[in-house]
């Protein structure tokens, strides 16, 4: 029999909470009717294992003064200076009383600012010199591959060698953030050297395979290969992964293509995600004037 410190979190307090193993079932049957991710799940699930475990006893069943003092010790916590864990810890909350029934206890919890902070981007010159620096074909054309499709790391992942249409010139990201499919254009350059890493790499059936026989791709991975890249360039922006995406969607803007088009690329559910960008794309300024200015110069249409 294992040791109890090899067990997750979960099993722990599957163990340990009594009812605990109830309202997982619950908390998943929510997620599936929601058509949320599995990963959505987890992380809910792993934060109210989190808080079974300490209490020793379900959420609904702690004293409001009890969770409160012990989001204030996560709030406070030095090694999570963006306070993500508190963060987490209401999201997990909020979502285990909504699934239980108890909406005033959801909404007595503390709100959450949203977080205001535009994304740093990457210039093309940086972006050259990232995508030259790593010695092995399969992070070079990987981390290219993100930008130039503008894809979270989830989709890199779980594309498969079918996904990739060389006639129609197309990538098909399938059941992404928020159950959608969506079809975004594939870069003539970015052609050319997926071709190459096929030919040399023999990925099968996922265009990224891991490292056992049959897996994909890691997001994790991917993450590292992003961070030891960047050791080894010039750059000193603190950016990550997801800052290839950031740069699609500014630079797309910055070349004209419009905002409505751009959400749909970047498979955004509200416009309102997008509009981020138009705060750090550098676009060409018009001079404020009237369309009648302009109604008989131009072309009909």
């Amino acid at each position: 029999m294992r040791q109890k410190a090899s067990f997750t979190i979960v099993e722990q307090a599957t163990i340990a909470v009594p009812g605990f193993k109830d309202i997982v079932k619950k908390m998943s049957i929510q997620v599936t009717l929601k058509g949320q991710s599995e990963s959505t799940l987890k992380n809910y699930i792993r934060r109210i294992a989190q808080i079974s475990l300490h209490f020793n006893r379900l959420p609904h069943e702690i004293e409001e003064d009890e969770i409160n003092e012990y989001l204030v010790g996560l709030a406070r916590d030095p090694k999570s200076p963006s306070r993500s864990s508190f963060k987490h810890m209401v999201y997990g909350l909020r979502y285990y009383y909504r699934s239980i029934g108890m909406n005033k206890k959801a909404i007595a919890l503390p709100s959450l600012k949203r977080d205001t902070k535009l994304p740093v981007i990457l210039n093309r010159s940086e972006l050259k010199e990232l995508f030259s620096t790593p010695k092995l074909l399969k992070h070079r054309i990987v981390l290219t591959l993100i930008y130039s499709a503008g894809l979270r790391g989830q989709e890199v992942i779980n594309l498969k060698l079918s996904d990739i249409d060389f006639v129609r010139m197309t990538i098909h990201i399938r059941q992404s953030k928020y159950k959608k499919d969506r079809i975004v254009p594939l870069s003539s350059t970015m052609a050319i050297g997926l071709k190459k890493y096929i030919a040399v790499e023999h990925p099968h059936i996922w265009l990224f395979n891991g490292k056992e026989l049959g897996a994909k791709y890691s997001v994790r991975g991917l993450a590292w290969v992003m961070r030891e890249t960047l050791k080894k360039t010039s750059i000193t922006k603190k950016v990550n992964l997801h800052s290839l995406r950031h740069a699609y969607a500014t630079h797309l803007l910055e070349e004209g293509v419009n905002i409505v088009t751009l959400k749909e690329l970047l498979g955004h559910s509200q416009i309102t995600t997008t509009m981020i960008y138009l705060h750090v794309a550098q676009c060409k300024l018009i001079k404020p004037h009237s369309p009648l200015d302009t109604l008989y110069t131009r072309e009909t249409e």
